[in-house]
């Protein structure tokens, strides 16, 4: 089940809160934190809530951020700010969940706050619940093209020193048929990311995140496809020179075969184009990023032919 953290500011919104907190356990999204229950006090604007384990809103609040660290790649926090204002707590929250890499949605568009936030990241409750219903995710963040240098702004400030991305040589197992002893295709994407070099599919792993997970979310949110994760190609240090487009951060690639049962791909903001192609082919006729072709190498020396 997807979690999710609330903020907001209890005193004004509780009764709206707790409509929320409500509507999302309805459509499969946990709410892991405020646990509703009476209102028992107030202390310098923080409301306590029966059952609180302390009345001290210092100890109140790194408690509440204690479930926020604890979403992981499944969770995002939901900001209830029906007058788009945060005001203070939970501008203090908001950042924490931007260092943590936490996904932030909000029910209205911040009017108080200076602070970026992707496009596609305001929802109302209904509609978001209805779409985490459909979809089994949160919908992802939408970078677009006149933002991306402030994103990139973003990135370098909460990335760690070194990342671990996960890649996937993806292979066609839908019912195109090869003759034995022939090449499946693999899916290559052009990406702006490489300089608008070929590349394969991946990204870095999220916190909390298990290696296969990673590379099965990032595949699903850049392609639309339903990936099977199998053997292990090749880990490795990025190869120096290569342009990716984020500099300063230490890249470490583990990347997989996957299978796919279908060709058909809906691309994200990441990648511009793709083409269905064998691997040899691949390698002779695009122009590969170093990664990508050091990975594809390996993949059609050990695993290109068909059974």
């Amino acid at each position: 089940m997807i979690q999710c953290v609330l903020h907001g500011s209890l005193r004004r919104h509780y009764d709206l809160m707790r409509e929320v907190s409500a509507l999302f356990l309805d459509n499969g999204i946990r709410v892991v934190a405020p646990v509703f229950s009476e209102r028992v006090g107030e202390t310098d604007g923080f409301v306590h809530l029966a059952g609180d384990e302390s009345c001290d809103p210092r100890v109140q609040e790194l408690m509440y951020l204690r479930h926020v660290a604890a979403l992981g790649s499944e969770g995002f926090s939901y900001y209830v700010n029906p007058d788009g204002r945060l005001g203070v707590s939970a501008s203090y929250e908001f950042a924490i969940d931007q260092l943590l890499s936490v996904r932030t949605i909000f029910m209205e568009r911040l009017v108080d706050h200076p602070a970026y936030v992707p496009h596609n990241s305001v929802w109302k409750p209904e509609e978001l619940a209805s779409y985490v219903l459909e979809k089994g995710a949160y919908p992802p963040p939408v970078v677009v093209p006149d933002e991306c240098s402030i994103h990139q702004m973003l990135g370098n400030l909460i990335l760690p020193g070194s990342i671990v991305a996960v890649g996937g040589i993806i292979v066609d197992y839908s019912s195109k048929r090869y003759r034995a002893g022939s090449e499946r295709d693999v899916l290559m994407v052009q990406t702006h990311k490489w300089g608008g070099r070929f590349s394969i599919v991946g990204g870095k792993v999220r916190r909390n995140e298990r290696l296969a997970e990673g590379l099965g979310r990032e595949i699903l949110e850049e392609t639309d496809l339903v990936a099977d994760v199998g053997e292990s190609i090749c880990t490795f240090d990025e190869i120096k020179g290569s342009g990716y487009y984020l500099k300063g951060t230490h890249k470490v690639f583990t990347d997989n075969v996957v299978r796919v049962c279908s060709r058909k791909v809906i691309l994200n903001e990441e990648a511009e184009a793709y083409v269905w192609m064998p691997g040899s082919a691949a390698l002779r006729d695009l122009d590969i990023e170093p990664n990508a072709r050091k990975t594809l190498e390996v993949y059609v020396e050990r695993f290109k032919r068909v059974e």
